[in-house]
């Protein structure tokens, strides 16, 4: 098991390796696998990104982020001109369903409200707002309420979590215990990192019909024999 040391370490070097960041401007302390992130950064993309820099590493248990946003110079826009983009954004983008969802930005702080019929179409649709210039920070009150029910197996659910771990290179999805009950998924097993732990239920999410997702998997550091 690695040492809170080792952590912070490791990082301290993903943050170093992520597009965007400097990693100057991360500060990064570990209590016993607990990584605290301080310090300022000129866009919201940036934090949600050291974020997910620090849940990629191994050992991590969990990530408590005090990250400030400040956005000054010709990034800095009024509230109606965020909310402008973020309409423009919204209805730009194919699978979200833009006539649903309410905007309301204050000092630069998104609010987001409505309904979705499926989780993809509301992670979405936060990642559309995360990516604009000039945003503070999200608030997503977006409900998902699906109406359509679309039938699924648990074959499906685990292609679609391996294709999502795939891309970072894990090979954990032969790791992760996947049983359908109707239309919940629930998922055990384990995993390296928070990040893979997030990728499966995202996964699991993404697909139509899946109405509950039921996380049971483990970290492996959390894993112990006696």
């Amino acid at each position: 098991m690695k040492t809170d040391l080792e952590i912070q370490k490791d990082v301290m070097e993903e943050l170093k390796w992520t597009p965007l960041l400097n990693s100057t401007e991360i500060g990064v302390a570990v209590k016993n696998g607990i990584v605290t992130l301080t310090g300022t950064v000129d866009s919201y993309i940036k934090k949600v990104n050291a974020e997910n820099a620090a849940k990629k590493v191994a050992g991590v248990h969990a990530v408590a982020e005090n990250i400030h946003v400040k956005i000054t110079g010709l990034g800095k826009k009024t509230d109606t001109e965020i909310a402008g983009a973020i309409l423009h954004a919204l209805k730009w983008h194919s699978i979200v369903p833009d006539e649903k969802i309410k905007i309301k930005v204050e000092d630069g702080w998104v609010t987001m409200d409505g309904e979705v019929e499926w989780e993809y179409q509301k992670t979405s649709t936060r990642n559309a707002v995360t990516n604009l210039l000039s945003v503070r920070g999200i608030t997503d009150n977006i409900n998902v309420a699906p109406k359509t029910l679309i039938s699924f197996t648990a074959d499906k659910v685990r292609s679609s979590i391996i294709k999502a771990l795939h891309r970072r290179a894990s090979r954990d999805a032969d790791k992760i215990t996947i049983e359908t009950i109707g239309s919940k998924v629930l998922l055990g097993g384990t995993v390296h990192s928070l990040a893979e732990k997030e990728d499966a239920v995202a996964a699991a999410w993404s697909i139509p019909g899946v109405f509950w997702v039921e996380n049971n998997i483990e970290l492996e550091s959390e894993v112990f024999v006696f």
